[in-house]
């Protein structure tokens, strides 16, 4: 990411979409083409993992590291393909075009996938690709498919509930559920195996668009997930399974009293032992996956925050040292390059910013914590950045800057702006001209939220971190993709260099 180029920040459930959600298919290919006809040469996505409503369909928050959402799965794309008939999928009523409806489209998405596999099933032990699918990824695969159908028949229950000989993973009773509910377990792996077909589909048609696909990979994964079910002894839990420590951040700019995020934390001693073999496995698989990957709370790879599981906030943690060295020196020693951009956000210190520096990771620059008392030293002001760093106006845990800008920026933070900017403006000019100071920075690379190229307010926002509900939802509708506005971030972007 030395040349200078940029790109927009938009999750696949956000794309347009007749079914509910955002998806793979038709919508996601017109938005690689308006990235194009925009001059970009990026497209940046959150994490593509399962989501759950029960947990507020937070992308951060899936129950597989290595699995794809089975919600994003395009139908218009297993009509193409030759799994469905044009009229099975038909029937879909989508009440609002602007908001995901995640348990609508999946409880209909999944039909079609059970209608897929039915018509397939009996050529599936033959076919060749499945196989080969099946056999590259056995690795996570296997587990996956085997928590999700112990879960299946549970109704879902979470693992650290289920019986004492599933819980703990005896041999045998492991084995009986493979006989026992084998046709479910090969379902699981049918749907990743249309899931990876597609979006390698996908990626070849930005490839063919020369626009690249930044990713997303959260540092924690999720108790009730196979990862945790399958490598127990790798996190710090207790003999039940039930984690000791769950992970999180101290009071910050979003939260006075912190984020606890309630995933387990990590056994460090126990991933160095086997020189970090999972986090080999997970990254190559990633590597595969995206062109670059954002590597979520990188501070927590230096030192992360340890919360006792009793507590009820992140106020009574601690720092505990992270082998972030020794993890991405063995990373390296397997990888010929590292395509990672680090999340340097949150309590930095000269630490984290040496191992960041340490291995010539970019960081980012977020310009809506720049106006602001002390400016003149503040590292996300545009004049303090550094040509290998990627500037956003804001991430998906930020409001929109129309809304920033109204509800947080306070009024000595709109003087401040007034004054960098030499003007005052008007609630509407605000996101163009942070789009504007992003374009126009020193940094590499400049991404810039959909919601923010669209000058929304506060309804565009995605995400409020610390509240559990009503974040994730946001969706772009066709018409706003308009070539007015392709046209308009493509001679900004040719001004300031960006469109090589």
């Amino acid at each position: 990411m030395k040349r200078r180029g940029s790109g927009i920040l938009l999750h696949v459930t956000s794309l347009p979409s007749r079914f509910g959600v955002g998806d793979f298919g038709p919508a996601a290919r017109r938005f690689i083409d308006f990235c194009s006809r925009s001059a970009q040469s990026y497209w940046q996505i959150l994490p593509l993992t399962p989501t759950s409503t029960f947990i507020g369909n937070s992308p951060y928050s899936g129950d597989s590291a290595f699995a794809l959402n089975p919600v994003l799965i395009s139908p218009e794309k297993l009509v193409e393909d030759g799994y469905l008939d044009p009229g099975e999928i038909e029937g879909y009523i989508q009440e609002d075009p602007t908001r995901a409806e995640y348990d609508k489209a999946e409880a209909f998405k999944l039909g079609l996938l059970r209608t897929a596999f039915a018509r397939r099933r009996a050529g599936l032990d033959a076919d060749p690709a499945f196989a080969a699918f099946v056999a590259e990824n056995a690795f996570w695969l296997d587990e996956y498919a085997l928590f999700r159908a112990i879960k299946g028949e549970r109704g879902g229950q979470e693992w650290t509930g289920w019986p004492r000989e599933l819980r703990l993973r005896d041999p045998e009773a492991l084995a009986e559920v493979r006989r026992h509910w084998a046709e479910d377990i090969l379902f699981v792996a049918f749907v990743q195996y249309l899931l990876a077909g597609q979006w390698q589909d996908l990626r070849r048609h930005a490839s063919k668009k020369n626009i690249l696909i930044i990713g997303d990979a959260p540092i924690y994964v999720t108790l009730d997930s196979a990862d945790v079910w399958s490598n127990q002894g790798l996190f710090k839990l207790d003999p039940d399974g039930q984690p000791l420590f769950v992970a999180g951040v101290p009071p910050d700019y979003f939260s006075e009293t912190g984020q606890r995020w309630g995933n387990p934390v990590y056994d460090w001693p126990a991933h160095e032992a086997t020189r970090f073999a999972w986090w080999m496995r997970r990254m190559d698989y990633a590597f595969r996956l995206y062109d670059f990957i954002r590597l979520d709370h990188f501070r927590g790879f230096e030192a992360y925050w340890e919360i006792p599981a009793s507590e009820k906030t992140a106020v009574a943690g601690q720092w505990v040292k992270a082998p972030g060295e020794a993890l991405f020196k063995e990373l390296l020693h397997r990888f010929p390059t590292l395509p990672i951009i680090a999340e340097d956000l949150g309590v930095i210190t000269a630490e984290v910013r040496e191992l960041k520096d340490r291995f010539g990771f970019p960081g980012m620059k977020i310009l809506q914590f720049a106006f602001g008392p002390g400016i003149a030293a503040n590292r996300d002001a545009p004049h303090n950045h550094e040509p290998g760093a990627v500037v956003y106006t804001g991430t998906h845990d930020n409001t929109t800057t129309r809304d920033w800008f109204v509800s947080e920026a306070g009024e000595a933070g709109k003087r401040i702006l007034f004054d960098y900017l030499g003007r005052e403006m008007d609630p509407d000019e605000v996101p163009w001209a942070m789009i504007r100071l992003a374009m126009m920075s020193v940094c590499s690379t400049a991404i810039l939220p959909m919601q923010d190229l669209l000058g929304l307010g506060e309804q565009g926002r995605m995400n409020r971190p610390s509240v559990a509900k009503g974040n994730w939802s946001w969706r772009v509708t066709e018409d706003r993709l308009s070539e007015d506005l392709a046209a308009r971030l493509a001679y900004l972007t040719g001004i300031y260099g960006r469109n090589h």
